[in-house]
């Protein structure tokens, strides 16, 4: 556990052009539905789903954005914050599939690097197809990103694209803390080493000609705050 209690929220957005089942995803995902109407997404939506992963309580907050040029303005400003990417193209879709280095950038642009998967979408289509798997697959080895084949109207590999996400965080945030923690003990041991060069020592010879250093008190440390309850005790 990272700590006792304790809720680990992950923003997640889930970018790449329009139609390609962004929406659909999301509400598969969050609310266990799936519609056939397309309706096109104005700016972001916005679901949440409660999750258990290894132990840790886990809230995913899920953006969706939308796909078209005209609203780039807006659905960037909701890219900042943003931990982790799920990074969108159809099956039946080829300039879904050609877009995807874009939408990685305008990402990255933002919020540099955070976990991030591919996902082809609607692989329930296969009569309609235009993307070939050994295409899809290297572009995953290109970007070096975990590569899921999706069916969202089937309800395949849904889960699972976000269950990684929230694991891949999760890593990172115990790794950063660790981290941490180590940096806090590595300073805390350089008690007694004293920079000889600082305004508080003071560098004179001695008459046997050895040179004598003293320390004097730092004037500029702050000082503590008292606790005017700090000698109470509570009955």
């Amino acid at each position: 556990m990272l700590e006792e209690d304790m809720e680990v929220a992950i923003k997640v957005v889930v970018v790449g052009n329009g139609a390609v089942g962004k929406s659909s995803m999301i509400q598969r995902y969050c609310k266990g539905i799936f519609t056939k109407d397309y309706k096109k997404t104005i700016g972001v939506d916005f679901l949440e789903r409660q999750i258990v992963v290894n132990g840790e309580d886990v809230r995913l907050m899920l953006w969706d954005t939308a796909g078209q040029e005209e609203f780039d303005a807006i659905t960037k400003a909701y890219y900042r914050g943003a931990q982790a990417c799920v990074l969108v193209f159809s099956t039946t879709d080829r300039e879904s599939f050609q877009a995807i280095d874009s939408w990685r950038e305008k990402v990255e642009a933002e919020v540099g690097d955070i976990p991030t998967v591919l996902v082809q979408n609607k692989i329930d289509l296969l009569e309609e197809t235009v993307i070939k798997n050994e295409e899809a697959e290297a572009l995953a080895k290109r970007l070096k990103l975990r590569f899921y084949r999706a069916s969202v109207k089937e309800d395949l590999n849904v889960n699972e694209v976000f269950k990684y996400l929230a694991d891949k965080y999760i890593q990172r945030l115990k790794q950063q803390t660790a981290e941490e923690t180590e940096v806090v003990h590595t300073t805390s041991n350089k008690i007694g080493v004293f920079n000889t060069t600082s305004s508080n020592v003071c560098s004179q010879n001695s008459s046997n000609g050895r040179e004598v250093i003293t320390l004097r008190p730092n004037k500029q440390r702050t000082k503590k705050s008292k606790n005017p309850f700090g000698g109470c005790i509570l009955l």
